[in-house]
């Protein structure tokens, strides 16, 4: 065995091992230690949200949060673009972040962005909050599920009296909008519960965090939005950022209290790892889409009914069975009001039946006004981004109406139209005859030969026709008369 001393480094050269071979083996090593070395770098994990707020998306970020842990990452910045979503995703998201032992920034980027309703209440909750230039959050007002909106702000209903000093000697407001303002109808309890609910959940947030809980409030109960330079004014977040470099370098030496402890962060140059969703978090993103689910709805009805007109061809009732699956369970997870759900399928069906048993338009059309009122009301339209798309509903009804005219149509022409089998066919048919006839004989009518009746004697070559049918004989009768 030979030693070759390559840079100071040792190498061992063993039998019949080229000095090349060798080198090799050392530039191996070399770059194994610089990937361990880069491996065992500080790192922090970058989550993003991106469009409204569902199940998807807090099952998303909860895969991705315990992903971060698992590969030791020192920080989560959390890039917030979203025009707000259901509670329910918004409080497991926020349960993850207070309860992280890692700090997580929001991050409101890029340029553009919003962090409306739910995305407020997780800027809030974040350990330390950022907004890059042009960008606003704010607008947090609860909407109630199955539309509408609330009256008022919540409050007592004398506070919203005019009072005495305000008005003047007639008793009247002294300003025009003093009545208007009186005359609002007040919240009820549920409304008022649902309000202050709201608003004690973003004040205890901007409490722990240490920021503006007065501005918090106003977000929630009028609704209030801030641009990025003006939330900064207000202490609503912590800075503007540029980009997530210009974020890294400014919360560098910050410190933040986590279920661990309190933190000293330590991000100037640390590496940044995009974690993305899986295919499994895709599709779910996909099929929760409530304008996507109510088509599979559609497809799966349509299908199934399809497959029962038309036992054997599997196909419809295939693909049927598993769009309306799949549909079940986006509105699992959904806000569906199932008075909309129960109207679209009493739609469909009296659509159907009408096909199937005519009614000159009234089960049609009847369907098709069931069908556009339960799309309408299937999905809660005031929660940003999960509302139908009301163009596809329009499309599907227009396109049901054309189909239920078509059949209309088809219906009167089929009415009109000259019966063609049976016996009633041969009522007008044309009669040959080829012997006289007295009484009853034999004629061709319609290429076949047939036992005909006459009330006078006929001869060959006039001119008959049938007019009657009695059992197996033909009434026939000469055309003059």
């Amino acid at each position: 065995m030979q030693e070759a001393n390559q840079g100071g480094t040792v190498v061992a050269i063993l039998p019949g091992m080229s000095r090349i071979s060798a080198l090799w083996a050392l530039w191996l090593l070399l770059a194994s230690g610089l990937a361990l070395a880069e491996d065992a770098a500080p790192r922090a994990a970058l989550i993003e949200i991106d469009g409204a707020i569902g199940p998807a998306t807090s099952g998303y970020v909860e895969k991705a949060h315990r992903k971060a842990l698992d590969s030791g990452a020192r920080l989560i910045v959390l890039r917030v673009d979203t025009p707000g979503g259901l509670d329910t995703s918004m409080r497991d998201i926020i349960k993850l972040i207070v309860n992280s032992p890692v700090p997580v920034v929001g991050y409101v980027a890029p340029g553009g962005a919003r962090a409306a309703s739910a995305g407020t209440y997780i800027l809030y909750a974040c350990h330390v909050a950022a907004m890059a230039p042009a960008t606003n959050l704010g607008a947090a007002t609860p909407i109630p599920v199955g539309g509408g909106s609330w009256p008022a702000p919540p409050g007592k209903d004398e506070d919203r009296k005019p009072k005495d000093e305000d008005k003047d000697k007639d008793g009247k407001g002294k300003d025009a909008g003093s009545e208007a303002e009186a005359a609002k109808p007040a919240p009820d309890a549920m409304q008022r519960k649902v309000i202050n609910d709201a608003i004690a959940y973003i004040r205890s947030l901007a409490e722990k965090r240490g920021r503006n809980a007065d501005w918090a409030e106003k977000a929630v109960s009028e609704g209030a939005s801030l641009s990025a330079e003006k939330a900064l004014e207000q202490k609503v977040v912590d800075l503007v950022a540029a980009d997530v470099g210009d974020l890294l370098k400014q919360i560098d030496g910050r410190e933040v209290e986590t279920t661990a402890g309190k933190v000293r962060l330590q991000t100037a140059g640390l590496a940044l790892d995009r974690i993305e969703p899986d295919w499994r978090m895709r599709f779910l993103s996909i099929i929760t889409n409530p304008t996507v689910a109510y088509v599979l709805m559609l497809i799966g009805i349509y299908g199934l009914l399809l497959e029962g007109y038309h036992p054997g061809a599997i196909l419809p009732g295939v693909v049927g069975a598993i769009c309306l699956l799949l549909a079940l369970f986006a509105f699992q997870i959904l806000p569906v009001n199932y008075v909309g759900l129960g109207l679209i399928i009493l739609g469909v069906v009296l659509m159907i039946a009408e096909a199937m048993m005519p009614s000159f338009g009234a089960l049609g059309f009847g369907g098709v006004v069931a069908f556009v009122f339960g799309s309408i009301m299937l999905m809660d339209i005031d929660v940003p981004g999960y509302g139908v798309n009301l163009g596809i509903v329009v499309g599907i009804a227009v396109g049901a109406c054309a189909l239920l005219a078509l059949t209309l149509y088809l219906l009167w022409n089929a009415r009109r139209a000259p019966v063609v089998t049976g016996g009633a066919s041969l009522i007008g048919q044309r009669a040959e005859i080829t012997e006289p006839i007295q009484g009853e004989g034999w004629a061709w009518v319609a290429g076949e030969r047939w036992r005909v009746r006459t009330r006078q004697p006929v001869q060959p070559g006039e001119r008959l026709r049938v007019v009657a049918m009695e059992g197996l004989v033909l009434v026939v009768e000469p055309e003059s008369k």
